[in-house]
């Protein structure tokens, strides 16, 4: 017989099974959208943008533009269950820490955190001590530098620098067309890695399956305004002929 749940019998602030995870809410969490599945309590969900009453208050514990329509602020008492399509959800607990993770992965986390957004395109990072959720496509596994990831499998990396990008010297021999196809994203971790130096601890998914970025359009955006109109130019041509090359 399944197990059935009430608000009594929900785990506090601990996960359901490996797919979701039940919060006790007693006050506010910063959660992505979509990511509630169900919830009991009084409980309201109002977008971080959009939470004037307490403006200040987010602004100190979400600094990153580019994700703000992408989150809410759960407040009130109750159960709130978060999943995320049926991938693994883990919870960690920051004290006192320093973590960067894949934006599309990061599904809640408490206001004693404060997230900024990371120098590196698709990421950000955690800061402080509380704890948070994210999901990954199976296990989570963790791994010491030195170290070279492939960026679709990263899922993130905990008190150690930043990565560099080593490409393989091979590929990028090959040809001039390999290279441009590399600049559209057309490449795998055997071409491309994120190299990891220094002390520290990087998070690694058991799967390279991608999820869209809903934010990848505005960072791209947000770049294209360094450019003079010739370069835009250019940029638009090689975008309607990979487009065009895509739907073929």
């Amino acid at each position: 017989m399944p197990t059935i749940y009430d608000p009594n019998s929900l785990p506090v602030d601990d996960n359901i099974n490996h797919y979701a995870f039940s919060i006790d809410l007693n006050g506010e969490w910063f959660t992505s959208k979509g990511a509630m599945i169900a919830y009991y309590g009084n409980i309201d969900f109002s977008g971080v943008a959009a939470f004037a009453s307490r403006a200040a208050w987010v602004a100190a514990r979400f600094s990153s533009p580019l994700y703000t329509q992408d989150w809410v602020v759960a407040a009130g008492q109750g159960k709130l269950v978060i999943g995320d399509r049926g991938n693994d959800i883990n919870s960690y607990d920051l004290e006192d820490g320093n973590l960067t993770i894949k934006a599309v992965n990061l599904l809640a986390f408490q206001p004693s955190l404060e997230l900024k957004q990371s120098i590196v395109p698709g990421f950000v990072t955690l800061i402080g001590t509380g704890k948070f959720l994210a999901s990954s496509n199976g296990p989570v596994i963790f791994v010491e530098p030195p170290f070279r990831a492939d960026p679709d499998a990263l899922l993130g990396w905990a008190d150690c620098p930043s990565p560099s990008q080593h490409y393989d010297y091979n590929w990028m021999a090959q040809s001039f067309m390999a290279g441009i196809q590399g600049m559209f994203g057309r490449e795998s971790g055997e071409e491309r890695q994120y190299d990891f130096t220094g002390a520290g601890t990087i998070l690694m998914q058991s799967s390279e399956m991608l999820r869209v970025d809903s934010a990848l359009m505005r960072i791209v955006e947000s770049q294209t305004n360094l450019l003079d109109a010739n370069s835009a130019g250019a940029l638009g041509h090689k975008l309607i002929a990979r487009a065009q090359q895509s739907n073929m």
